[in-house]
């Protein structure tokens, strides 16, 4: 059982959270036809906008109320309802998520009244979705703006259903973390649908960051889960819910429509993915395909791989809880020793990562942890990259913001085959790293006596042969 440390800094030197705000707008845009629209000063939405951008090398809807000075001291109404009233008008959004920010917050918005008051004063509006969620950046992190928002999506847009009793089995509710990348929701609908099964994904960043390219510009989302979609996920038959974070939403869930859910902490690695297989046959009341039996089978054989790799070697991670602990988790189960792990914001699972200590800290928190502790691997996102390079070992990329690299939205980590890839990337990392700075190869055979200086003949080598 891991001990949660939290350090006694004055500030945070080398930052690795993210804010709440930009966690909620990303939540937002797994919606199609959405709008997120940050109620804050244009600084807070230009920094999300940027670090989107660079991840996911796609354009990004994220707009702001435009606070000024004098529009934070006396009230953000007018700028609420103005920013609202210009999207409907140029971008004929299906929905609008709003979420806080530290300024607005600070000041005490009554945000939920100003909806109240721009239905009274547009009719037009009475039913039109305006979602919002309270997400001050003074305090939680990305992960938290998350789970907010997706709570607050269940709360607001799912409709009790008309007959419980008359459920479609066949349709499943997913409620996937901050932690899944767009690919992992592809991976993890594939999966699903495998088993005969209809998943109804919220939010759906498959649908909407997956990098495809639209037949017509549009400034909204250009996919993911329709408001109308959202609205019946009350019919369905269970609710899987992803990471720790997604209990409330699944909660909530259950609280109003009545529909079961089943929480899966974890997605990486062979026991957590045995489970999945299993929950899915039982529910579907099919078996397992034969090509998940293959693919359990290449992760075991990667496995075996694998550990004489990452057997004994020191890890450095971090993430945001729930990436921490499912990855962590994973490596431990790969026989490597986790010796720094630093995440973002508390979590029930803390206490459960295989790990002596876990700090809510920062990235200048991790390399100084890594160094005492002579770890072998760097893990985190791109920001860590210089701490890497000072520490001199090799450096895995994981998480958001990830800008140095291509193909971040499409990266794998769930399911069998997900697992599988990051064994090689890691232990291929591991391998690189050993062959350049620590293996005695051909190239790097010393010479003590200068033969190489005799020539092509071999003459030397004879004489020093028959002495």
């Amino acid at each position: 059982m891991a001990k949660v440390v939290i350090p006694k800094k004055s500030c945070s030197v080398n930052p690795l959270k993210m804010s709440q705000p930009i966690g909620a707008a990303l939540a937002f845009m797994g919606l199609r036809g959405c709008m997120p629209l940050l109620h804050g000063s244009q600084g807070c939405t230009s920094f999300g906008l940027v670090l989107f951008v660079r991840h996911f090398k796609e354009a990004i809807p994220l707009q702001t109320t435009a606070m000024s000075e004098v529009a934070t001291v006396l009230g953000g109404y007018e700028n609420v309802e103005q920013a609202v009233l210009n999207i409907i008008k140029r971008a004929k959004p299906e929905i609008i998520g709003i979420a806080s920010t530290g300024v607005t917050e600070t000041k005490g918005d009554d945000v939920i009244g100003y909806i109240e008051l721009i239905r009274q004063n547009h009719p037009e509006l009475k039913n039109f979705p305006l979602v919002y969620v309270s997400t001050p950046d003074f305090k939680d992190a990305f992960q938290d703006g998350w789970e907010k928002a997706v709570t607050r999506l269940v709360e607001e847009l799912v409709e009790p259903p008309v007959n419980p009793a008359r459920r479609d089995l066949s349709r499943v509710n997913v409620l996937p973390g901050s932690h899944l990348t767009p690919g992992d929701i592809e991976e993890l609908r594939t999966i699903i649908e495998d088993f005969g099964l209809e998943p109804t994904f919220l939010p759906d960043l498959g649908g909407s960051l997956d990098g495809h390219i639209p037949d017509d510009f549009t400034p909204t989302t250009i996919g993911g889960v329709g408001v109308d979609e959202v609205a019946t996920m009350g019919d369905a038959g269970w609710t899987i819910a992803v990471g720790a974070q997604m209990r409330a939403a699944a909660e909530a869930m259950e609280e109003k429509t009545g529909v079961p859910f089943r929480l899966f902490e974890r997605l990486c690695g062979l026991e957590a993915n045995d489970e999945l297989i299993a929950f899915l046959t039982e529910i579907s009341g099919r078996p397992a395909p034969m090509k998940y039996r293959r693919q359990r089978g290449q992760l075991v054989d990667a496995m075996l791989d694998g550990h004489f790799h990452l057997g004994g070697r020191k890890l450095a991670i971090g993430a945001e809880p729930d990436l921490l602990f499912d990855v962590a988790s994973f490596l431990h189960e790969m026989g490597a020793q986790i010796e720094a792990a630093v995440t973002t914001t508390q979590s029930p699972v803390l206490e459960r990562l295989p790990a002596e200590e876990v700090w809510i800290g920062d990235l200048e928190d991790l390399e100084t942890l890594a160094r005492e502790k002579g770890c072998d691997l760097f893990i985190t996102h791109s920001h860590g990259r210089q701490a890497a390079g000072r520490l001199k070992i090799p450096f895995h990329r994981l998480g958001i913001p990830m800008f140095d690299r291509l193909g971040a939205g499409h990266k794998l980590s769930v399911g069998y085959r997900g697992a599988r890839d990051l064994i090689f990337q890691v232990a291929n990392l591991l391998i690189e790293d050993r062959e350049e700075n620590h293996e005695v190869t051909p190239d790097k055979w010393r010479d003590p006596w200068g033969l190489g200086k005799a020539g092509d003949d071999g003459a030397a080598i004879a004489t020093v042969a028959a002495d």
